[in-house]
């Protein structure tokens, strides 16, 4: 079968993320290309899912359901306003003892 050159534009990160990957599985990029071209044609679709995240679907699945459960008890604790930032200035001064007011009104206020 005579062969064609495609040239596309991709993420230099990604572009050596998936040599690395491609590499231990035994591919070239130009050799998964061609897998993943072969298996459209096989099924006459694309031969994975591709979606919108749901409102629901916040997170992605890098993290884990402990992580995702985390996040979301920090969520619900910046929503009832139980915590409090502090800018670069004021976390340096922290170091020396120095506290703002406000985290002590804060602090005082949440019974800690």
């Amino acid at each position: 079968m005579a062969q064609t050159n495609l040239t596309i534009r991709i993420d230099e990160g990604i572009k050596h993320d998936v040599e690395t990957l491609f590499d231990t599985l035994g591919f070239s990029i130009s050799g998964a290309i061609n897998v993943f071209f072969r298996q459209a044609l096989r099924e006459q679709a694309i031969p994975f899912s591709i979606r919108a995240k749901t409102a629901g679907e916040k997170y992605n699945d890098y993290f884990t359901p402990e992580m995702v459960e985390s996040i979301k008890r920090s969520e619900a604790q910046v929503e009832r306003g139980e915590v409090i930032t502090f800018t670069l200035d004021e976390l340096i001064a922290m170091e020396t003892g120095d506290v703002p007011q406000r985290a002590l009104d804060f602090l005082k206020a949440h019974g800690k």
